[in-house]
Formats: C-alpha cells, sequence, structure tokens
C-alpha cells in the first residue's frame, strides 16, 4: 500500500511539471498571434484609418473559427462513435449508428471489429506503400490540372483508432453459383497524422474520415486451395468524407481552395475504389487474370434530369432572402454528370439528359443519386437537397417517369425520367436503336456499348537515345478519353486494365489509340480500329487479338479485347399492384383518380343526380382587391358532402392493396369536426429503405378568417416527426396563393429506423403565409398522428379533421 500510495503520489506531483512543456509550443503561437492582432488595431488606430476596413477581415475570421468548430466537433462525435460499443451506440442515439439497425437484412460484425482491432498496428505500412505507389501520382496529375505543384507525402500514420464495420450483408438470391458477393458498412474516423508538402510549403491531414458501402466479389469458386480464384472490393457509390488540415495547409480550408482540395481527394479514391474502377486481389494462377479485370456491364441507365420545383431560397437579396441559381449533379457511383445553372429561380427547367454505365451484379443498396445546388460564385455552393432512385426498381419497370421529394431539404421536388436499357448480341437490333435516338433528337445518346480490354505491347521502338520508354496507353471514343497507368522503362509493358465506351453510332465510330512516352509526350505507337468491324465478328467480339501499330521501324504489336453490344429496350412483363414501388407519387394520384372515377361512376347510377349549387365567384366576396376562381373558395356544404362521399370511400394502394381509411362524411360535416377543414394524406413505411413517406395530397374547405372574411388564406403544410422539433425533421409544402381548397400532391420522406417509429408522433400544420407585419400564430389547423396506432405497412390514404392548434 505503501508503494502504491508513492507511485500515486509520484504521478500526481510529475503531471504538473511536464505539462507546460509539452504545450509551450502552442502557447507561443498564441501569445504572438493575439499580440500580432492586437498591434495591427491599434496601429490602425494610431493612423486614423477608418474601422470599417476592418469589419470584413474580422466577420471572416470569426466565421472561419465558428465553421472549424463544428466541423471538429462533428469530427469528435464520429470518432467517439467508431470507439464505442454497439450498444453505447443505441442507447446514447449517436448519428453514426450501425446498418444493422437500419436494415434488418445487414448482420452484426462486432467480432470482426475485435480483430481489426488487433491486427491495426501492422496496416500501417501496406497503407504507406498504397499511398506512395498509387494515390500520390494521381493527386500529382490531378494538381496540375490546378497549376499546383511539386506534391509529395512525408509523414503517414494511420493512429489508434482502426477501421468499424457498421454491418454486413452476405447476397443469397440473385447471384451465380460460381461467386460470393457480400456488402460491408466500414466507417474509419482516425486519428491518423499525414503531412505533405506542395513546393516548398509543408501542410498535413488529420482526423481524416470517410464511411460508404464497400463490394466484395469472391470469384470463380474452385475445387482445389484456395477455393477462391480472385476478389474486387470497390464502393458502390462515392463515400463521405471529412478531414481537418493542419500547418501551412490550413490556408486551404477556405471558400474555393477547401472545394478544391476536398473534390481533388473525393475525384482520386473514386478513380481507384468507386464503381466501376476496382481493386483486384488474384488469388490463383489457374484464373486467367482477363476473367478478373475485364469489365463487366449489365446494362445502361438512361437519366432524362426534366425540372424541378419548389426548391429553397439561398440567395440573400435587398428585402430578404431571394431566389437560387440552382444547378444538379446526378451520380451512378464514380460516374457523374452536372446539369447547366439556371439564375434566379426556384422552378429551374433543365431538359437535361445523360446515361450510365451500370456494373454486372448490382445488388438493391445502388442507387441514382442527384443532388441540387446552388451556384455561388463567392463562396461554396449551398446545397438544395438530394434525391435517390434504386436501379433496380428502374429494370424491374423500364422505365420511370416520376417527381422525387429532395432528401435534407425542407421542401422541393426533382422530375426525373429513367429507362433501363438491355445489352443485346443482335446486330439487327441496331436499327431500333438508331431510330429511337434520332425521335429523342439528342445527339449526345448511344445505341451500342463498346468494352475493351488492353492486355499488353510488344516491341515498342527505343526513344532518348536507344533508351527504353516510360509509356501508357491512351483509347479514345468520340468525347470519352481513358487512359491506363504507367508502365517505366519497357517496350514490352503489360497494363492488364479493362474500360468500357459508349457509343452513338457503331457503323461509323472508330477506336483511337495512342501509347506516349510520358517523360517526352513522344507518340511511340498508335492505332485505329472501325467498330463496324465488329459488327461482322462472332458474338460480335474478338479476344486476345494482335493488332499491328503504325510503325515503321519495328514490328509493334498490342493484344486487346473487344466486346460489342447493343442498347436494346425491352417492355417488362406487367407486374401487379402488389409488386409495384410504394414510392412513386404519380402511380399513386392515377389509382386514388381511377378509383375515384369508379365509385363515381357507381354513385351515378345508385343515387339520383342532386345539382349541386353554383359556387359564388372570388370577385363578389373582395372584388377590389383580388381576383381568382370560385374553386378557391369554400364551398358550400352540401355540395361538398357529396364531393366527400365520393372521395373519401375510393380506395388507394401501393402494395397489397390496402383499403383507404377515411371518417364518414355523415359523422362528420365536409368542413371536419372543429368546422377547420380537411386534409388528405398518405402513408406508408418502407422496411427495406426503413423510410417513412408522407404525401400531402389536398385540403378543402379551409374557413376564412372571421374578423375579416375578405382576406383568403395562401396555405402551405408544415410536417415535424415528433419529439424531434427541429430543422432537421422540418418539412414544408409550397404555398397555395389565394386558395381555400388547395391540392398538393408533395412527398416527403423520414429516415427512422423500424424499432424507432413506434415512438414517433408526426405533427402536420396547415399554416397560412403572414405578412411582414402580421402578429400571432399563422397555424389554420393541426393534426397530431400516433405512428404506433397507425398500420403504415401498407399505403393508407386517409381524410382527417383539422384540430386546434396545440401550443406547446
Amino acid at each position: 500500500m505503501e508503494g502504491e500510495s508513492e507511485n500515486n503520489t509520484s504521478n500526481k506531483v510529475s503531471k504538473p511539471i511536464t505539462w507546460p512543456h509539452m504545450n509551450v509550443g502552442s502557447l507561443t503561437i498564441s501569445f504572438l498571434t493575439k499580440l500580432a492582432a492586437a498591434g495591427i488595431i491599434w496601429g490602425w488606430g494610431y493612423f486614423n484609418y477608418s474601422i470599417a476596413w476592418l469589419i470584413a477581415p474580422i466577420a471572416f475570421s470569426v466565421w472561419k473559427t465558428e465553421c472549424k468548430k463544428d466541423n471538429e466537433l462533428r469530427i469528435l462525435t464520429t470518432q467517439a462513435s467508431a470507439l464505442a460499443k454497439e450498444k453505447v451506440l443505441i442507447m446514447g442515439r449517436i448519428d453514426e449508428l450501425p446498418s444493422w439497425v437500419y436494415f434488418p437484412d445487414f448482420d452484426r460484425a462486432e467480432w470482426l471489429n475485435r480483430i481489426l482491432y488487433k491486427v491495426w498496428p501492422s496496416m500501417n505500412h501496406f497503407v504507406r506503400q498504397l499511398c506512395k505507389q498509387n494515390i500520390e501520382p494521381s493527386i500529382v496529375e490531378k494538381l496540375t490540372e490546378y497549376k499546383i505543384k511539386g506534391f509529395q507525402f512525408d509523414r503517414l500514420v494511420l493512429g489508434r483508432i482502426p477501421p468499424k464495420i457498421y454491418g454486413i450483408k452476405v447476397y443469397d438470391k440473385n447471384t451465380s453459383r460460381n461467386e460470393i458477393i457480400l456488402d460491408a458498412d466500414i466507417m474509419y474516423a482516425g486519428d491518423c497524422d499525414i503531412t505533405f508538402f506542395v513546393g516548398n510549403i509543408k501542410g498535413g491531414i488529420k482526423d481524416f474520415q470517410i464511411r460508404g458501402l464497400v463490394r466484395i466479389v469472391m470469384k470463380p469458386m474452385l475445387s482445389v486451395m484456395p477455393l477462391i480464384g480472385g476478389v474486387q472490393i470497390f464502393y458502390l457509390n462515392n463515400p463521405t468524407i471529412n478531414f481537418n488540415l493542419v500547418g501551412m495547409a490550413d490556408v486551404l480550408d477556405l471558400p474555393g481552395f477547401n472545394e478544391i482540395l476536398r473534390k481533388t481527394i473525393v475525384e482520386q479514391i473514386a478513380a481507384i475504389v468507386v464503381l466501376p474502377n476496382k481493386i483486384i486481389i488474384p488469388l490463383s494462377e489457374e484464373v486467367p487474370i482477363e476473367s478478373l479485370k475485364m469489365p463487366e456491364p449489365e446494362g445502361v441507365l438512361r437519366i432524362h434530369v426534366v425540372e424541378a420545383k419548389h426548391l429553397m431560397k439561398k440567395d440573400i437579396g435587398v428585402l430578404g432572402k431571394g431566389k437560387s441559381d440552382p444547378y444538379a449533379v446526378i451520380n451512378v457511383g464514380a460516374q457523374e454528370f452536372r446539369t447547366k445553372t439556371i439564375d434566379n429561380t426556384i422552378n429551374p427547367k433543365w431538359d437535361f439528359w445523360c446515361e450510365f454505365i451500370v456494373e454486372e451484379g448490382l445488388g438493391a443498396y445502388n442507387t441514382m443519386v442527384a443532388q441540387l445546388f446552388d451556384k455561388d460564385n463567392a463562396a461554396q455552393d449551398d446545397p438544395l437537397g438530394r434525391a435517390t432512385i434504386e436501379i433496380n426498381r428502374v429494370k424491374k419497370k423500364g422505365s420511370i417517369d416520376t417527381w422525387v421529394s429532395l432528401e435534407q431539404a425542407k421542401h422541393g421536388m426533382v422530375h426525373l425520367r429513367l429507362t433501363w436499357f438491355q445489352l443485346s448480341k443482335n446486330p439487327a437490333d441496331l436499327k431500333a436503336a438508331l431510330i429511337e435516338t434520332q425521335e429523342l433528337r439528342v445527339t449526345s445518346m448511344s445505341t451500342a456499348l463498346l468494352t475493351l480490354y488492353i492486355d499488353s505491347a510488344k516491341n515498342l521502338p527505343c526513344i532518348r537515345g536507344n533508351k527504353q520508354p516510360d509509356v501508357y496507353l491512351e483509347a479514345r471514343i468520340g468525347g470519352k478519353k481513358e487512359r491506363t497507368l504507367t508502365r517505366p522503362r519497357s517496350c514490352d509493358p503489360v497494363w492488364e486494365q479493362g474500360y468500357t465506351f459508349l457509343v452513338s453510332n457503331p457503323e461509323t465510330g472508330i477506336l483511337h489509340i495512342k501509347i506516349i512516352d510520358e517523360k517526352t509526350a513522344i507518340i511511340v505507337g498508335e492505332m485505329n480500329y472501325n467498330l463496324s468491324l465488329l459488327l461482322e465478328k462472332n458474338n460480335l467480339e474478338v479476344t486476345q487479338q494482335p493488332y499491328d501499330l503504325q510503325m515503321a521501324e519495328t514490328d509493334s504489336k498490342l493484344v486487346l479485347s473487344m466486346s460489342l453490344n447493343i442498347l436494346k429496350y425491352e417492355q417488362p412483363e406487367p407486374i401487379s399492384e402488389e409488386d409495384e414501388d410504394d414510392h412513386d407519387i404519380n402511380q399513386l394520384n392515377k389509382r386514388i383518380e381511377r378509383q375515384e372515377s369508379n365509385n363515381s361512376n357507381v354513385l351515378s347510377s345508385s343515387v339520383p343526380p342532386s345539382p349541386l349549387k353554383k359556387q359564388p365567384s372570388k370577385e363578389s366576396v373582395n372584388s377590389q382587391s383580388r381576383n381568382a376562381g370560385s374553386a378557391l373558395l369554400p364551398r358550400e356544404p352540401a355540395a361538398v358532402e357529396e364531393e366527400l362521399i365520393v372521395s373519401t370511400s375510393a380506395p388507394s394502394s401501393l402494395t397489397e392493396s390496402p383499403q383507404l381509411i377515411h371518417r364518414n362524411s355523415s359523422i362528420t360535416s365536409s368542413q371536419g369536426e372543429a368546422k377547420l377543414g380537411r386534409i388528405q394524406l398518405t402513408l406508408r413505411y418502407s422496411v427495406q429503405r426503413q423510410k417513412l413517406v408522407v404525401v400531402v395530397h389536398k385540403i378543402v374547405n379551409l374557413p376564412l378568417p372571421q374578423n375579416d372574411p375578405h382576406n383568403i388564406p395562401d396555405p402551405y403544410v408544415k410536417l415535424y416527426l415528433l419529439p424531434d422539433r427541429h430543422k432537421e425533421t422540418k418539412r414544408k409544402t409550397a404555398v397555395m396563393k389565394d386558395n381555400c381548397n388547395p391540392t398538393f400532391d408533395e412527398q416527403f420522406e423520414y429516415v427512422v429506423s423500424q424499432g424507432d417509429l413506434n415512438t414517433r408522433i408526426l405533427e402536420v400544420s396547415v399554416c397560412t403565409q403572414k405578412g411582414w407585419l402580421s402578429t400571432g400564430s399563422n397555424v389554420m389547423g393541426q393534426l397530431h398522428l400516433k405512428l404506433s396506432e397507425i398500420d403504415v405497412s401498407k399505403a393508407i390514404t386517409t381524410w382527417h379533421d383539422l384540430q386546434p392548434e396545440i401550443k406547446d
């Protein structure tokens, strides 16, 4: 005990002695910084300069400091979740929840995380080699586009926090017997220490974080050890990345520079491990490397980004918030397209077309992502929300034309048309594909897909005083160009890399290939190949074929494999309503209209017609101030009573033909129990996507203000998912001017786990837009729906009576 107390005493004494020496450098920098700031301000006043010139740099410094604090808080929270046990994560309700919480088909992997914790120290050497050999040359090449030269890594330390696997899913359906496919939700939130030089400037990155869904494909299966021929590793979509800059690189943490640096890092990661790029690990010499590295396209996804509506206003105008300058970025894996920017609007019309090559063997979690931004020339572009659509959904339906609600936004929708094209080996299908692209009148659309595998070259000529060249190969079709890795000092380079190209017309298309020396930019070999020759080949392909390069002095050869596929649209087999997607608002509205029409016919044949009273015109109510149609005002009770008998009894289903739940018009009046009107909603919960979908259809019979009956409301609907009443769960429809019977047909989504669903309450508030000088509440009616009392596993379309507002 005495020895123990002595040790404790010595520890207590030693801490105050060593602590100041450890922080003397940071204290000195802090002192000099504050001294310089005080000196600048004193000198400014001493020379009688205007204090107004100091406002901008001081405000910028405060803004940068606050942004840095928020980023550090997010990084520390993520690191804490990476170190915490799963029980702590779930009970503490941290944002970085494991995938198996949201997706029941993901399995827990705590045992694997314990193994990673043990082997993590040994991974340092492997990652250092990967960064020096692969990532550093790619970053150097990319930074030269921005006139930044001299990049190299100096120090690479991974830190003590290993990657964390939040869930694993192994596919047992829709896969070949000759392969194993699994998805792993992996997050790395380490305390790494990476320093680098850009010229003579030293900088660094700390607290690098990355999270995304990694797919691992093991194939082909063998009957001898190691039982698997090879492994393919890749991200399905671009992962989420965050990091802190230190040293002189902190100057890059500014608007503009920050965006360039982060974009460069994301692009380099995508160029290595985001689909269609893969990390290939051969495990057996019996398996040809071509079978692992040859691209395996499954089809082509054609997307038409038509327009968007009711986007958020991000620009600041003279009288408050103005509009936005929106553009859209569409991603499938590492493939990316961007629309043009439409200035000063919240309802842009792009009419933009693009095509994506989809790899074979995609699962249900691979999606098309459309991200909308507000262009800001002075700072980083503001996000306006994102829309996601599963590719498998398009494959099942053949084509989809839908309005999609924006996630991570209070309101807004984007209009997308998606078409799935299968791959055909029949040359006769080319004629139909050419006719279709001509009818679209979009010259950039494709009719065929070329798969190119570059194996090797032989007998390349020497250059620069009989020295062997440092060669890379460049392949181009139309406007798309692909480049292989550089093989140093080799006249017989082996690349073994595969690429895919979309071809507008294979009858006239030409494949251009150049082999270039990297140091001198001298072309050491080139060839052109007419793709029309492939149309005459058996199965439209050639395998490991040597081709003569256009060289006069040497007998140079280039070994290639090529395969051509024709894009073919096939109408899918009719699917029942039980199999249709549960998030297509267009399909939902069509079914509601169809059912209402059917019920209307039934009622008209069984009930004698009663003429409706003529609706009062808007001019008679407020002829001096507003002009509008009579349908915008509250309707006569008798007329609406008859209409609601039809509309509220119309069954509407999205899956499994659920019945429409409604209040009978004979029980409550058409104006609702509280005489505040009624609202029609659709609720649906997707177990697979772990999302609650809310569709706001319409409102009827909103009352006019008793104290001012000529003041017609401008209604909109506001949603909260309680108990979280903050901006993250706030959703809002568009504002309908001068309307007591507005129709919205807007869809909103909330990500919520199935176990957490029963604890939530959906608050629906019908509000009217307030003027600048208005006071008091603008809520006209409210609704609280306990999700534990509603069977949202089926689509439920319901009329609800609006109730008075419940104030907190």
